[in-house]
C-alpha cells in the first residue's frame, strides 16, 4: 500500500539532472512560493488560465496542506535541505467520488529552464500509480489548445486518451484502468 502523503522517489530527467519526486508537505509554502514567483507569465497562464503575480496566504495553505485522499500533489525537487528547490509539481484532486468509475481532475507546472526534460510525464506516471491505488479509473484535465506540450505529454504517456473540444479548453480524459 503506498502512503502518499510520504512518497518519495528518485528520477533522472532527460537532460540527466537528478531530481526528487516525493509529496508536497506543509513546509513547502516558502518553496511554492518562490516556484511560482520563477514562473514565466506564459506557464502561470496556462496552468491557471489567467494572469496572476503571486499565490496568496490561503492559496499557499489550501496547496500544501492535503488529506491525500481527495488531494494528492507530488512536486520535483533539487538540492537538498535549505538548498532544496521545488521545479515542478502535479497533483489530482478527485471530482467524483462515488460509483465504481471514479475520476480526478489532474494538473501540472514545470518550470521553464525544466520544459521537454520529461518532467510532466514522470509525474504523471507516478499520480497514477498512486491513483490506481486509490481506485480511481481516470484523470481530466482541460488544457489550452496553444498549450501543445501538455497535450504531447498525455497523448504519448501510454495511458488510453479521449480529447473533445469545447469553449476554449480541450478537455482530456485519461483512462487508469487496464
Amino acid at each position: 500500500m503506498i502512503d502518499a502523503s510520504n512518497y518519495a522517489q528518485m528520477a533522472t530527467l532527460k537532460n540527466g539532472t537528478q531530481v526528487k519526486i516525493r509529496s508536497i508537505r506543509p513546509d513547502d509554502k516558502q518553496r511554492l512560493a518562490i516556484a511560482f514567483k520563477n514562473l514565466d507569465p506564459e506557464s502561470i497562464y496556462t496552468r491557471f488560465f489567467h494572469h496572476k503575480k503571486m499565490l496568496t496566504e490561503e492559496e499557499l495553505k489550501s496547496a500544501t496542506e492535503l488529506d491525500f485522499e481527495s488531494t494528492v500533489a507530488l512536486v520535483v525537487t533539487i538540492g537538498e535541505g535549505d538548498m532544496e528547490t521545488i521545479i515542478g509539481a502535479g497533483r489530482y484532486v478527485v471530482i467524483d467520488g462515488g460509483g465504481a468509475a471514479r475520476s480526478a481532475e489532474v494538473a501540472f507546472t514545470v518550470e521553464e529552464d525544466y520544459h521537454r526534460q520529461g518532467m510532466a510525464r514522470i509525474l504523471l506516471q507516478h499520480l497514477a500509480v498512486i491513483a490506481r491505488e486509490k481506485g480511481l479509473a481516470r484523470f481530466m484535465a482541460e488544457v489550452l489548445p496553444e498549450n501543445r506540450g501538455m497535450l504531447t505529454v498525455f497523448s504519448k504517456s501510454g495511458l488510453p486518451m479521449k480529447t473533445a473540444h469545447g469553449g476554449d479548453a480541450v478537455h482530456v480524459t485519461l483512462l487508469l484502468t487496464e
